[in-house]
Formats: structure tokens, C-alpha cells, sequence
């Protein structure tokens, strides 16, 4: 049986998303009493491999630091974290088709410009904030730039989205657990709003 290439299958769902509809939240700048991503580093990834979350970590700091600079975000940088966060030398555009789910979904080639173009709209005012962090991440789970650690490199790039904007969440473990499908608008847009919720809430609520 031949499976589907989830990558356009995205890409056509991605047109269709009604992104403007996010559930509203306050986009001014705000630190939470908790540093979500990192905590969720040092409990979740420390207790798969302390090396895997120390690295993830290093990376962390280095898109924080990438976003508090205003670097718009790029492949380049999301090559840059990805050596980090798999201690290689070399973290290239794939120039093969990807597997994932044991073979469940396959993402097919696409011009790499297309991918720069993705990355670029997360920087666009138009769309809510929470809309573009979750839009980015979805695209680097769908497009699978690299050979591996794609999840890490879509948690980094909404970090990253939501750190330029001087916001710092308490809870990510929601987000890097969320089931994803390629075909799924619906589900994008909950995901999106998943993103605004986390935004908005307090630290009582965590």
C-alpha cells in the first residue's frame, strides 16, 4: 500500500485553517512564575537521557538567545540549534522522502526555499500570536527537515516565536504531547488554541 505524502497533505490543510478564529489571549509581555520549557526539560527529556536534555537545554538558550537579538527565525538557525541538540557537527536539509510512526506517514521532498518561506510567516503581525508559534511548530513536524530530533526542533521554534515576544510560559508538556495529524485543520486550530490557553494561564492554574 502506498502511503500518502503527509508533507502536502499539510501543506493544503495549512491554506484551510481558519488561524484568525484562535482563541483570543493577552499577547503583551509576560514571564510565568515557572519556566515551562525548561522544566519540562529537566523532568521529561532528564528522565529519557540527562545528556538528551542537557543538550536540548543548551539549545534552548541558544534560540532564546537567537530570538532576544531579533534574529528573524530561518533553517540556519534551526540547523544551528539541531547540532546542539543532537550533538553532531552537520544537521542538513534532508534530501531524502521521511518515515515516521513506524512508517505510518511519509513526508515527501519540497524545495527547501518553500520551507524558508514558512519559517519567515512567523514573524507575521497579522496573525495571532499563538497561531503562529503552533503554525511553525506543525510546519517542522509535517516538513521533517532533519533526520532526526524534528519534535525537539518544532518545541525550540515555538519557543522561540513566544521568547521574541517576551513571553515565557509555565507548562509545555501539553504541547509536546499533542497528538498531530497532517489531515486534521480542526485539530490545528485546537492546537493553536492550546497554545493561547497557555499564554494566558496563571501559575495557580498549572
Amino acid at each position: 500500500m502506498t502511503v500518502p505524502d503527509h508533507l502536502r497533505t499539510w501543506l493544503a490543510v495549512r491554506e484551510s485553517v481558519s488561524w484568525y478564529e484562535v482563541r483570543p489571549c493577552d499577547e503583551s509581555p509576560s514571564t510565568s512564575a515557572r519556566d515551562g520549557a525548561v522544566h519540562d526539560i529537566r523532568t521529561y527529556d532528564h528522565a529519557r537521557s540527562p545528556e538528551r536534555a542537557a543538550r536540548l537545554l543548551a539549545a534552548l538558550d541558544q534560540a532564546r538567545t537567537d530570538a532576544a537579538a531579533g534574529t528573524p527565525l530561518s533553517f540556519a538557525l534551526l540547523s544551528a540549534w539541531q547540532r546542539r541538540v543532537l550533538g553532531v557537527p552537520h544537521a542538513p536539509f534532508r534530501v531524502h522522502p521521511a518515515f515516521a510512526r513506524k512508517g505510518r506517514e511519509r513526508y515527501g521532498l519540497v524545495d527547501s526555499r518553500r520551507f524558508e518561506t514558512c519559517l519567515g510567516e512567523c514573524g507575521d503581525p497579522v496573525i495571532p500570536l499563538a497561531a503562529r508559534a503552533a503554525r511553525v511548530y506543525l510546519d517542522i513536524c509535517f516538513f521533517h527537515p532533519f533526520d532526526d530530533g524534528n519534535a525537539r526542533s518544532a518545541f525550540l521554534a515555538l519557543d522561540f516565536v513566544l521568547t521574541r515576544a517576551g513571553i515565557t510560559i509555565g507548562q509545555v508538556g501539553p504541547l509536546r504531547r499533542f497528538p498531530r495529524r497532517a489531515d486534521d485543520a480542526g485539530g490545528a486550530l485546537v492546537f493553536a488554541d492550546l497554545v493561547s490557553v497557555l499564554i494566558t494561564a496563571k501559575p495557580a492554574d498549572l
